[in-house]
Order: C-alpha cells, then structure tokens, then sequence
C-alpha cells in the first residue's frame, strides 16, 4: 500500500526539478499524477520518466499565469482520472533583473508576481472546487525562505512572502470542506536551473576565489543543512499530500538549513 493510493495530484513545473521529483514521488506512493508545465519537450519526458517508473501520469502543457490555460489543465486532469486530492503549485522562480525597487523594470515586478502568486491563485480558483467535491484534500504551495525575511530579490520575496499569507488563509476559509492548506519555504536546491545559473566550478580552484564565491562557500559552513535536492523537498511534499499530516494546515514549513530561523556569525579559518 503507498502513502497516496487512490489520490490524484496536479502538479505544476513538473517539467523539472523540484515539481518532477515530487510527481515521482507521489507516483511511487501510489498516486495518479497530472504534470502542468509550459515546456513540451520537458512534459513529456517527466510523463514517460514516470510512467517507466510504473506510475500512472499525463502531461498538460500549461501556461500558469493565464486563467483559461489554468482551467484546461485542472478540467482535463479530472476528465481523465476522475477527481483532484493534491494541487503542488511548484512553478515560478527569480529574475536576475530583480533588482533594487528604485531601479527595478516595471515588467520584472510584474513577470515576477504573475509567475510566483496569481499562478497558485489561479490553480486554487480552479481546482479547489474539485476537491471540495472530492470530500477534500491536500494544497501545497511553494514559497521560499526569501519570503520569510529580508531579501536582496523585492519582487520575488514579495511574491513568496504572499504565499505564506495566502496559503493561511486557504486553510482558514476551507478548512469545513476538508481542506488542508500548507507550504513549504526551500532554501537552496540543486535543481537544474540553480545548478545552471548559480554553480560554476572554476571559483573552487581559484587562487583568489571572487566575492560571491566567497559568499557561497561562508553560508554552507555557516548553514551546512541550506543545500538540498529536489527529493528533500519532494519527501515533504509527499508527508503533506499524504494522511500522515492530517493535523497540518496553514503552516509554512521552512526547509532551508536554519537560513530563516537563525543568524550564525562566520568566522574564516586562518
């Protein structure tokens, strides 16, 4: 018996990283699967990746900031597999032009907030019907510790820390229908697009390393837990999709080393 046998989940960005480790893993623990992403080529191979798994999944090209898009998604997810259970409102990310608000493009803040908040606006306005005529069900939205304190990136920790609010108060206003409304706070995780913009080996055997690499190298001795894989974040997920959590609802749950919780001051090695 799996941990989420006979429930189906909607799961966005599951193309990559974080939102594709999570739908194997609810596959894996019995799930019925619907992965949302924007990207054909990366759908479709996490659909395949997850049927070879022995999974059960449908791949739904998807543009999570426009609402029509939203709603094709969530109606073709239970057009074939019957109800929703789980809603994992994965997709989003940061901009490097998320820069100082006195310098920052309007179209940043704009691309920002439309990818990180009314994306899971959107899936909730839609799918949240579903589970209430499902008897229930387990929303998982994701923020990030930049949401939980001051941030260099104002427009993604704006956006992520409306998730935390927003998330709140889903729990509060579904709570009668048996809905549970949680999210989790990821510090650093190795997906694909973090390894590709942050992760540069050269700076290790440099001589002289630079300051952001000496930035990188003070926050994993300060903070040894802060960097994790897209299945750390995929196992929590699963606990709160899952029964096991049914005593949790409007929590963040931070998953990010202590970054948000304490400051820890570094002392360089002599």
């Amino acid at each position: 018996m799996g941990r989420l046998d006979g429930k189906v989940a909607f799961l966005t960005g599951a193309g990559a990283g974080i939102a594709k480790a999570t739908a194997l893993a609810f596959a894996h623990e019995g799930a019925k699967v619907a992965i949302a992403e924007i990207n054909v080529e990366a759908g479709r191979t996490a659909e395949r990746e997850v049927r070879a798994a022995g999974g059960d999944a449908m791949f739904i090209e998807t543009d999570v900031t426009q609402d029509a898009s939203v709603g094709r998604a969530i109606e073709a997810t239970v057009a074939k597999f019957g109800r929703l259970d789980a809603m994992m409102n994965c997709a989003g990310g940061s901009l490097q032009e998320d820069v100082p608000v006195h310098e920052m493009d309007l179209g940043v803040w704009q691309r920002t907030i439309a990818l990180n908040l009314l994306h899971p606006f959107l899936c909730c306005r839609h799918g949240i019907p579903h589970m209430m005529k499902a008897g229930g069900g387990s929303i998982i939205n994701l923020s990030s510790h930049l949401g939980l304190m001051g941030s260099e990136k104002p427009a993604y920790a704006a956006a992520k820390g409306g998730i935390v609010s927003f998330t709140r108060t889903l729990a509060a206003q579904y709570v009668d229908y048996g809905i549970r409304a949680n999210a989790i706070a990821p510090g650093t995780v190795r997906t694909e697009r973090s390894i590709k913009r942050y992760e540069n080996q050269d700076w290790l055997f440099a001589e002289n390393p630079s300051p952001a690499a000496r930035t990188r190298v003070a926050k994993q001795k300060m903070y040894p837990f802060s960097i994790g894989e897209p299945g750390d974040i995929a196992a929590i997920a699963v606990f709160l999709a899952s029964d096991e959590s049914r005593m949790i609802t409007g929590a963040t749950l931070p998953a990010d080393g202590g970054r948000s919780a304490y400051i820890k001051v570094y002392v360089p090695e002599e």
